[in-house]
């Protein structure tokens, strides 16, 4: 696979208390990192809408780089991941579906 798109994993931010214990959520860390693209394959399109879910994009990276993320960024659009396959022990498939405009 070659890795010539670059894409942002991105981990939800964490809930941290000051100095007087007041809870302060810290903004989400972003991950670049460079990643495959692969179509999502009609079967798994279709049963995946059955389940009302709306695959669009397949991106594959290197398994060491993927920390459970459920949110990615890719050409300025978010997408949530729906599924992860890994295909040998060094790739990992995301299966992502866009994220609502409004959420």
């Amino acid at each position: 696979m070659i890795y010539d798109h670059e894409m942002k994993l991105i981990a939800p931010g964490k809930v941290v208390k000051d100095e007087i214990g007041n809870q302060i959520h810290t903004d989400p860390i972003e991950t670049p990192i460079l990643c495959g693209l692969k179509s999502v394959g009609r079967s798994e399109f279709y049963n995946a809408a059955t389940a009302g879910l709306r695959p669009e994009l397949v991106f594959v990276i290197h398994a060491y780089e993927y920390n459970d993320e459920r949110l990615v960024e890719f050409e300025g659009k978010r997408y949530n991941v729906i599924r992860t396959y890994e295909t040998s022990f060094e790739e990992l498939e995301l299966t992502c579906e866009r994220v609502a405009a409004n959420g």
